[in-house]
């Protein structure tokens, strides 16, 4: 088992390894001391993992309670968080008490939303079962919910007290969504570690998935500790997640994965990069490819014009452009603003 201390305005531990869901209230009772917990699942995950969960907390001493919302990113808005408001005042959750997030990103960002505005702030565990949570989105304290304009555009900065990373979890998960993981994996490397990067190229990943991981985590990590808030340097996080997040919108979020509208935003980052002169010629290159290795798409049907203006409602905007991040080459990567009426000309290819 591997430890990852995040040290931010709230410091905690990341656990990566095998059989933490059994151990899950094990860990929480040494950093915690909560009488109850309600444990926040989606109609994927529950049936799979919360028994095993619910168990190792009340053989701790924990009631716990297990709220469970319809799978998919269309419930990510806030009538569930309503619902998970209810279920927490029904449990009798204080402040002393906590809420458990145990599924994908989701899952993740509505639970620590919702533990972060329930009686003004509670504390919650992250237990991420899906790869992209696992290597990113359990990590740094970004929660919140979609509205019909954009992604994530009400939600709070609320960093978790653990985070549990079973990798036994991901032998259930379908290989789509392993994919999907893999985008952000890759993002990692774009803008952090060319190591990383050139390990993915070249090796199995099933062989250092552990260590993958971890180095994933550790590079956020050292991010979100520079810049908890998204101020200037974890907007670099944000690589392709510009024209990802459009994508996604024009997909009115159904049909297409986190991961997979996240793969094309980086190669059209890349490609923009290199037409303006700013990015080593080839680098879009590598990324295409090493994407289409864990079967992720790297184009999209929908027009240059459509993308920039989806592109507008994005939370990382100003008021008269957008933050783009892009790269000299991998994993050297830095942020450059791109005003709104130059958005489509920008990304055409």
């Amino acid at each position: 088992m591997r430890t990852i201390t995040v040290r931010t305005s709230k410091e905690y531990d990341v656990l990566i390894g095998k059989g933490l869901l059994s151990r899950a209230g094990e860990e929480i009772q040494k950093r915690l001391s909560p009488s109850r917990a309600v444990i926040v699942t989606d109609s994927n995950v529950g049936p799979l993992y919360a028994a095993a969960v619910k168990r190792s907390l009340q053989a701790c001493g924990i009631q716990a309670a297990v709220y469970t919302f319809p799978a998919g990113e269309a419930q990510k808005r806030l009538s569930t968080i309503a619902e998970m408001y209810e279920v927490f005042a029904a449990a009798g959750l204080t402040r002393k008490d906590m809420a458990v997030a145990l599924g994908g990103g989701v899952t993740g960002d509505m639970c620590g939303f919702a533990s972060a505005t329930y009686l003004r702030g509670i504390p919650f565990v992250q237990i991420p079962t899906s790869l992209l949570a696992q290597v990113d989105s359990s990590v740094g304290g970004k929660t919140g919910v979609d509205l019909e304009v954009g992604k994530n555009l009400v939600g709070a900065f609320w960093q978790p007290s653990l985070v549990l990373c079973d990798i036994g979890t991901l032998s259930t998960l379908p290989g789509r969504y392993f994919s999907d993981g893999m985008a952000e994996a890759v993002k990692a490397g774009c803008i952090k570690d060319k190591d990383l990067f050139s390990r993915m190229e070249a090796e199995d990943v099933h062989g250092f998935l552990e260590e993958m991981i971890a180095r994933c985590i550790d590079i956020k990590r050292q991010v979100v500790e520079n810049d908890e808030k998204e101020q200037g340097e974890r907007m670099l996080l944000n690589f392709g997640h510009t024209l990802g997040h459009a994508i996604e919108r024009l997909h009115h979020y159904e049909g297409v994965a986190h991961g997979e509208a996240v793969a094309v935003g980086m190669v059209r980052a890349a490609l923009a990069g290199e037409k303006a002169g700013v990015t080593e010629p080839g680098t879009a290159a590598r990324i295409q490819a090493v994407l289409e290795k864990f079967s992720l798409p790297t184009q999209t049907g929908f027009s240059d014009e459509e993308l920039a203006k989806a592109a507008f409602t994005d939370k990382k905007r100003g008021t008269n452009g957008v933050s783009f991040v892009l790269l000299h080459g991998i994993g050297d990567s830095f942020l450059r603003p791109v005003e709104l009426n130059e958005l489509e000309s920008f990304i055409k290819i």
